[in-house]
């Protein structure tokens, strides 16, 4: 199954209010054989883009890795796409037309996180992609979670991780916090976030970037999600 077809197969089970996760990335035009280089947030290809915007249009907030493709998704390689059509436009640039996803970058956690340090915490983690598109940022390194690791020891079945990263790992980070204000929402009876409301939250709140020794914040992955800023706004207190 293709991945638009995924999308909207998601799509088609959920609704109003709830969360879609994308974790998946994808071979740009800069992509390098071999390597990380180049891959991309799923929306840059229309037929993704066309899902992603039936969902959000259904009140679905979808949430999307940026990518860990060390890419600027600012450069101009991206505007044009011969193989797309003349009608199409970058999603990616926010001149234009836009998904309604949210775009999440990967920044490093505190340093000496499990012992390990990747820099000051909040800064731009080496592989992310970047770019005024990105909304908001997660944990890139360092996030504990189960599966495929030696945390604990045991069997496959109580498997846990310390080193789950990547773009893979700050999306769901994202997830985490949106799912905790939609149930604050939800147990108080109260609207639930919209996509276009849950964005520019994460945008306008949060702890913000810091420069690094990958990159100064200039190369823009935005805040961290702060649950103790965004609760009072979503309550109104």
């Amino acid at each position: 199954m293709d991945s638009a077809a995924t999308i909207n197969g998601a799509c088609e089970k959920l609704g109003p209010g709830d969360i879609l996760l994308l974790e998946g990335q994808m071979a740009g035009p800069m992509k390098k054989d071999g390597t990380d280089v180049g891959l991309i947030p799923m929306e840059w290809w229309p037929d993704n883009l066309a899902v992603i915007r039936k969902a959000v249009a259904k009140g679905i907030i979808v949430v999307e890795a940026a990518g860990n493709g060390y890419q600027n998704l600012d450069d101009p390689v991206y505007e044009t796409y011969p193989a797309f059509g003349s009608s199409w436009k970058n999603p990616l640039n926010p001149n234009n037309p836009s998904s309604g996803a949210i775009i999440v970058g990967a920044g490093n956690p505190p340093p000496r996180t499990h012992g390990r340090d990747w820099g000051a915490d909040r800064s731009i983690c080496d592989y992310s992609n970047y770019g005024s598109r990105v909304d908001c940022q997660g944990w890139g390194r360092e996030v504990t979670t189960t599966g495929y690791g030696d945390l604990q020891g045991g069997t496959v079945d109580t498997m846990y991780t310390d080193k789950f990263n990547g773009t893979s790992s700050a999306s769901p980070v994202v997830v985490g916090a949106l799912a905790v204000l939609q149930g604050i929402l939800k147990a108080a009876k109260r609207p639930l976030l919209t996509p276009s409301r849950a964005l520019q939250l994460l945008r306008d709140t949060g702890s913000p970037q810091q420069d690094g020794q990958h990159g100064p914040k200039t190369r823009r992955i935005g805040n961290r999600p702060d649950l103790r800023k965004l609760i009072p706004l979503v309550v109104g207190r």
